[in-house]
């Protein structure tokens, strides 16, 4: 019986030491898989630089999933995403021999173009927005524009997060988008699927509601 309790964990031990070979042998694929790829995009890329259409073409196929998951982790828009992406490929195809495979993987560099288009289309879109509000604002006079005024430039912003909570979840979702978002009326109703007419709606009515709450007369 002793003799049996002894041999145990000599057994458990050589059942698992085949396991333990099998993981670091899939370890030591995947790395050296991965090396294979760095390799290969490198030389893909450097091949685009010298012209070579068919390079450019694999080139896109292999990381073009990549590209766009970076673009689209920045712009949160699939259709924003997708331009942006094709915009990263021109300009690869352009400066593909700025590449420096001594600085980095062609993988790195691709992302580092990838996340700056993104963010100069962020930057872009949010100019854009920012001349459509002044636009509107200033050719959009009426109650809307006033309870504006009355409630941003006499209340403190803490006072209007806690107001919030008295608006409907409508109102409180399209002022939301309006103001902390940054959005315009149409695109607030883009993004929830509404008419422009309701959305300037509810967010006067939650204005209103806001200049009630917040005791300006």
């Amino acid at each position: 019986m002793t003799d049996d309790l002894d041999r145990i964990p000599v057994t458990e031990q050589r059942a698992t030491e085949p396991e333990d070979a099998r993981c670091a042998t899939d370890i030591g694929r995947v790395r050296a898989a991965r090396r294979d790829e760095a390799a290969a995009l490198d030389k893909l890329l450097q091949r685009t630089a010298g012209g070579d259409k068919g390079a450019f073409a694999a080139l896109y196929d292999l990381t073009s999933s990549r590209v766009f998951g970076m673009t689209l982790r920045v712009l949160r828009d699939p259709g924003f995403a997708e331009e942006t992406s094709q915009e990263v490929y021109l300009q690869v195809w352009r400066t593909a021999g700025s590449f420096d495979p001594a600085k980095g993987s062609a993988q790195s560099w691709l992302m580092t173009l990838a996340h700056r288009r993104a963010v100069d289309r962020v930057r872009s879109e949010q100019s854009n927005t920012d001349r459509e509000i002044v636009y509107e604002s200033k050719n959009n006079p009426g109650e809307f524009d006033q309870v504006t005024e009355e409630v941003w430039d006499r209340i403190e912003r803490r006072a209007v997060l806690e107001c919030l909570d008295t608006l409907t979840p409508t109102q409180r979702e399209s002022v939301a988008l309006a103001y902390y978002g940054g959005r315009t009326y149409r695109e607030v109703a883009a993004d929830l699927g509404v008419a422009v007419p309701t959305i300037k709606s509810r967010i006067r009515d939650g204005l209103i509601r806001l200049r009630g709450c917040l005791g300006v007369g």
